[in-house]
Parts: C-alpha cells; sequence; structure tokens
C-alpha cells in the first residue's frame, strides 16, 4: 500500500471511530471538517434529519496560508449558524489532528460564539 493511501485509510479509521460516538440533531449539530492540502470545508449537519444545514470553505477566502483561510471560515460557519438559530455544536474534527488549520478553525468559530 502507498504511504498516501495509507494516511488516508488510517484517517478514515479515525474518522469512523469518532463518528460511532458523534450525532448531530436539528438543536445541536454536526460541525464537520474536511481539510485538504489546499482547501477547508465546514458543515452544520443534522444527522437524525439527514441534511446540511450551512456550508463553508475556504476556496473564496483571501490569506496566505491555510491556517488563516481556516479562521475565516470558522467566523463565516460561525454566522451562518447563528443566522439559522444554533448556538450549541458537536464538534467532529474528521479524523484530522486538532492543530494548526482545524484548531484555527474551532478556535474561530468559539470567538464568534459557537460552543462546543
Amino acid at each position: 500500500m502507498e504511504k498516501t493511501q495509507y494516511k488516508t485509510s488510517k484517517r478514515v479509521s479515525r474518522h469512523n471511530r469518532i463518528r460511532a460516538k458523534v450525532s448531530g440533531t436539528a438543536e445541536r449539530p454536526r460541525l464537520a471538517i474536511f481539510r485538504s492540502n489546499r482547501f477547508i470545508y465546514a458543515q452544520l449537519i443534522d444527522d437524525v434529519a439527514g441534511k446540511t444545514l450551512a456550508a463553508s470553505d475556504s476556496r473564496k477566502v483571501e490569506g496566505k496560508t491555510l491556517t488563516e483561510r481556516a479562521g475565516a471560515v470558522g467566523a463565516d460557519i460561525a454566522s451562518k449558524a447563528k443566522a439559522i438559530g444554533v448556538n450549541t455544536v458537536v464538534f467532529d474534527r474528521g479524523g484530522f489532528r486538532y492543530q494548526g488549520a482545524v484548531a484555527s478553525l474551532a478556535d474561530s468559530a468559539r470567538t464568534q460564539g459557537l460552543v462546543f
């Protein structure tokens, strides 16, 4: 198995382990994160209804590094959550380490008023 395939399969295993314990509802949706090499994506998901309530990504956000753009995405998803009346979320880091861009997104969302 290639190194990249191995790393991806290990991340998916970690994500499955997290998803076995974490689930979102309409009152407390799941804040799901996906990080690629170039971009970071965030979604508020109601797992009971199987619907995405709000989404944001860094594809059109200005910033030099992925960590800087992740902070802007965190602020954007927090403002969208407030617009639909959500204050509390369940954080799903998607099997990624809680560092760098993932931590920046979470910290930015917290400073904008989202409660994890």
